[in-house]
This record gives structure tokens, C-alpha cells and sequence, in this order.
């Protein structure tokens, strides 16, 4: 099957330039590049698709450049965003780069002839301005650019002239990729299609060369909200930032109808397997379920942390498995003795962002102590409740916690 037939059938393609050529071309080995800002320190759930889309295309034969954008997030993507983005420092770009890069190493194969890693600083940070305009500028339509779904919301609150800068940009991206290394495709998510066309078309007009722009789906919900957002903001693929058990259960407990099309678009099981489970029913969608959490958690943060979310979660949600595996907060006897409010417990632990949340938590009857519902703001935990095998929280029906003391 060819390649883009196999993104077809998995459910990743939104848009493709000149679709019937890029079938043709790529019948032989065709280099590509996807290009992520470095604004923080660690991937989230919304780069997942394109990255995984990168992967299949590798699997396929053809070459990743994987670009991370530290000249470009000097300035900031105002695609999708209502608020200009924090600026930040070089040093900080810098430190993300190297993060950003050892994720990657997880989904992509780096190497002599496989995929290979850039930087956009290497060529943006030092361009003569004037010369810029001349070259790249004057192929640009303001009208045009205007008229970009990545503009329209930033036009409604004031787009900076900073921010205006930013698909001229990315476009040279393209064209300085296609000079470097023959690319001729560039993969995004489908908020990027503006910028991705623009690189594409930069390429056609300056080189009279064939260049080619493909988009993926963003993950959406099957009632159209944006996936991502955890109750203490987003997935992060860093398990300091999100747990591997928090990742887990945020794939456990997806909607029915998501199940089919997050095991095709975030797993490798072969469409069938993935059809056999889509198409289960009632309770036994939970089979599903489990199967694309363990998945996911896997690609993400290999098969030992995979094995123990899934240890966890069946203690917890089954009555069967370790609950050494449940997310644990560990106390000292000193610091039971200085605050073992209830209240101050739920927030350190990290089940109630506040102290605040946590008495509202605890006012409307959804926080339970081992098996007992807590209705006192004042209760106080002893030494005596946590015991040896520790005490187990829990806010609402999803979210828990196990007191340790050292």
C-alpha cells in the first residue's frame, strides 16, 4: 500500500498540495520536514500526530528532517493564538532545543542516511534584513497573507508586525531545507497550513522546483473540543510534567466514540486489530480502551512505565493489581506533625491545585479518605490512618492519590 494511502486509512491527512503528483513522487524516497518551536522544555500531546505521521513516513523509506524552529520562536506563531506570545530569551530557546531533541529520538531514527536534526537559528538569526525583504519580501502579498486562517484571530485583538514576520519565515525554512537537503514536503498540523502553502509556493515561484505542503488532523474530540488538557493543564510527554500514570488514565477514559480513531492515529496495530476494537460495544469497549492506553503510554514512555500504569490503574478501578504503581506522595513524620489538615494534603499532593479547591472539593462530597467520604474542611490525617501500606485518596471518580510516610 502506498504511503499516503496508509495515512488515509489511519485517519491522519486533512490537507495535501498537487495530490496526484505527490503520489508519483513519492514512489521513490523523498526527503520531509516537520518543524516544531521549541517553547517549552518538553513535546505535549499536540505535536503527537505529526510526529507519529513522521515516523510512518521513515517506516516508509523516506527521510525526516526534523527541524526545531530556534530562530523562529524568537518571534512567535501567531497561528491560532488570540495573545502574543511570551518572548523568549536565547538561552532558554536553547535549553528547550536539547530537551525537545531526546524526545524525539523515541519515534524517530537518527543517523548516517536516516533522519537528521536542524536548527533554523543556524540560518535566520543571521540574515541581513534589507537583503531578506528584497529576496523573500517582494514574493509575499500582503492581501494574501491577510486573508491567512493563522492572521484572522490575531487581526481581531492586533497582529504585531513582529508576528507578521512569521510565515515569511517558516517559508524560508522551506526553501533553505530544499537548498540544503533536496526537501521537498513539508508535514504540519493542519493549523499550519497557511505557513506550510506559503513555503511550498515560495519554493514553486523562486526554483521552479515541485514542492509539496500535508497536514494532519488536529485531536479532536467526536463532538469537536480540542483534546489535550488535563485538569493540570496539558499532556505533556515529559513525565515530570505528566505522569505516565496520568497519561494513561487520560487515554483510559476517552469517549466511546474517540476509541477507533485515536487507536488508528496514535498506534501502530494493524487496521484490522484496530477495526476489531473500534467496533466493540457496551463494557466490552473497555477491552479498547485499556489496549490504546497501554499503547500510547508505551510509544511515550516504554513498556515499564506502560506496564505499571496499567498495574495502578487495575488496583484502583478493578480491585486486582499493585498499588505500588498508584501515583504516591511520601510524607516525613515532621511534616505531618507541622500541617496534616486534609485540606493541605489534597493540594500538596497535587489532587486540588489549592487549598481553596480542595475545601470546595471536600464541601460538595467528592473527596473520599480510604473509603470514606470526608465532609469536615478541618479533618486531620494521623500517622495511624496512613499506616504501613499507606492511605489512599481520591477526587471524584478518576483522580487519586497514596499517602506514604517515610
Amino acid at each position: 500500500m502506498h504511503i499516503l494511502d496508509t495515512l488515509k486509512e489511519r485517519g491522519f491527512i486533512a490537507q495535501v498540495t498537487f495530490e496526484e503528483d505527490l503520489y508519483k513522487a513519492m514512489e521513490q524516497p523523498m526527503t520531509f520536514y516537520l518543524g516544531i518551536d521549541p517553547t517549552a522544555d518538553s513535546l505535549h500531546v499536540g505535536h503527537f500526530i505529526p510526529i507519529l505521521m513522521s515516523a510512518h513516513l521513515q517506516r516508509a523509506g523516506h527521510k525526516p528532517v526534523m527541524l526545531c524552529g530556534g530562530g523562529t520562536a524568537m518571534v512567535g506563531d501567531p497561528s491560532g493564538k488570540t495573545d502574543l506570545r511570551k518572548m523568549m530569551t536565547r538561552e532558554t530557546i536553547a535549553a528547550n532545543v536539547a530537551a525537545i531533541q531526546k524526545q524525539l529520538s523515541r519515534f524517530i531514527t537518527f543517523g548516517e542516511d536516516q533522519a537528521i536534526m536542524v536548527n533554523n537559528a543556524d540560518w535566520l538569526l543571521n540574515l541581513n534584513y534589507v537583503d531578506f525583504l528584497r529576496d523573500i519580501g517582494a514574493l509575499f502579498s500582503v492581501n494574501h497573507m491577510l486573508a491567512a486562517d493563522c492572521y484572522k484571530k490575531r487581526l481581531e485583538v492586533g497582529l504585531t508586525f513582529l508576528e507578521f514576520n512569521y510565515m515569511l519565515m517558516q517559508s524560508y525554512d522551506f526553501l533553505e531545507l530544499f537548498k540544503r537537503h533536496n526537501c521537498r514536503l513539508q508535514i504540519g498540523g493542519d493549523d499550519q497550513w497557511s505557513n506550510i502553502l506559503s513555503g511550498a509556493d515560495l519554493i514553486r515561484r523562486k526554483e521552479r522546483e515541485p514542492a509539496f505542503a500535508l497536514t494532519c488532523k488536529l485531536i479532536m474530540t467526536a463532538d469537536g473540543k480540542k483534546m489535550g488538557k488535563t485538569e493540570k493543564g496539558a499532556l505533556w510527554l515529559d513525565p515530570a510534567r505528566t505522569s505516565p500514570y496520568e497519561f494513561y488514565q487520560y487515554w483510559r477514559n476517552v469517549q466511546d466514540a474517540d476509541v477507533e480513531r485515536f487507536l488508528g492515529l496514535l498506534t501502530f496495530l494493524p487496521m484490522d486489530e484496530v477495526r476489531r476494537l473500534g467496533a466493540l460495544r457496551d463494557s466490552a469497549i473497555n477491552e479498547a480502551k485499556q489496549v490504546l492506553a497501554y499503547e500510547v503510554t508505551k510509544l511515550i514512555h516504554g513498556e515499564e512505565e506502560a506496564l505499571k500504569a496499567q498495574e495502578a490503574s487495575k488496583a484502583l478501578f478493578g480491585g486486582v493489581g499493585n498499588l505500588d504503581n498508584v501515583p504516591t506522595y511520601t510524607m516525613t513524620p515532621a511534616m505531618l506533625a507541622e500541617d496534616a489538615r486534609l485540606t493541605t494534603l489534597l493540594a500538596a499532593c497535587g489532587l486540588c491545585s489549592s487549598r481553596g479547591e480542595a475545601r470546595k472539593m471536600v464541601q460538595s462530597g467528592a473527596v473520599l479518605v480510604g473509603e470514606e467520604k470526608a465532609t469536615d474542611i478541618e479533618q486531620v490525617i494521623t500517622a495511624g490512618q496512613i499506616g504501613e501500606n499507606g492511605l489512599l485518596l481520591r477526587k471524584g471518580k478518576k483522580s487519586y492519590c497514596r499517602l506514604v510516610l517515610s
